[in-house]
């Protein structure tokens, strides 16, 4: 029809609560787990926030329906990748800033930087002194996620200038959830959710407010698509050859 865009896709939700709209192209993006969305949330900026993507993969980060991003990695964080990742998100950025190897007054101008190029908030790891935090609070206007590995860290953390507990615990996350949860009941909570929906329930019954959950990688992601153009492949050959397969064809022919 004139006027129509032939691309676009509208439907209703598989639960029948909500509309959707998506395009052919889109159509194939990287949800995070439904589950999720039985998390409480964070109001961050007027926002609620229930799902974290814990990723610096610009692809994945472009074609994530998470809530926020939080953009943490092994190596001493850069200026460069937090404005390319606040470029290509369409969703609040929240930047490692330093932790083991980055402390110190380059963590605070990295901080400073991130506010700078739009970053909703800052991500400061365990190993960094309190006092490296209480400088990068009294200098931006964000809150601050504090990644805490055990109970031994959080009232310091939170005197020094923490607005948003992180938990990762490996398998002890819950139960650091749920002891967190009681002592500051005030502080909102983001909880590592593990690879399955039963982890994710277990830290949001804890008492976790949101959920950082780990995207598939590229390699994994790539695998499923092979698998499938393979098979394809395979079924169109079939389809082309009165149903022989290839083994069959090449007997037919060297038959001939």
């Amino acid at each position: 029809m004139e006027g129509e865009s032939m691309a676009t896709i509208s439907s209703r939700s598989a639960d029948g609560t909500h509309k959707t709209i998506n395009t052919l192209l889109k159509q194939d993006n990287l949800p995070v787990p439904a589950i999720i969305e039985q998390a409480p949330g964070i109001r961050i900026f007027g926002k609620r926030l229930r799902s974290f993507l814990f990723s610096t993969d610009i692809a994945t980060i472009c074609y994530t329906n998470a809530d926020a991003i939080l953009a943490v990695y092994p190596y001493t964080p850069h200026p460069a990748i937090i404005s390319a990742i606040c470029r290509v998100a369409n969703q609040p950025v929240f930047a490692g800033v330093g932790g083991g190897k980055t402390q110190g007054i380059r963590s605070t101008y990295l901080a400073l930087s991130a506010e700078a190029e739009g970053a909703s908030g800052v991500v400061v790891n365990t190993p960094m002194p309190n006092e490296n935090v209480t400088r990068i609070a009294q200098m931006i206007d964000a809150p601050i996620i504090g990644t805490v590995v055990s109970e031994y860290e959080l009232y310091d953390r939170h005197k020094a200038g923490v607005d948003i507990f992180n938990i990762a615990g490996g398998k002890r996350t819950p139960q650091l959830v749920k002891r967190i949860s009681k002592k500051f009941p005030d502080i909102p909570i983001i909880a590592t959710g593990g690879k399955t929906d039963d982890s994710i329930a277990q830290a949001l019954d804890a008492g976790a407010d949101a959920i950082s959950w780990s995207p598939p990688t590229t390699g994994e992601l790539f695998r499923v698509y092979m698998d499938k153009y393979r098979a394809d492949q395979r079924e169109a050959f079939i389809d082309e050859h009165d149903g022989l397969t290839l083994n069959q064809y090449e007997e037919q022919v060297k038959a001939q």
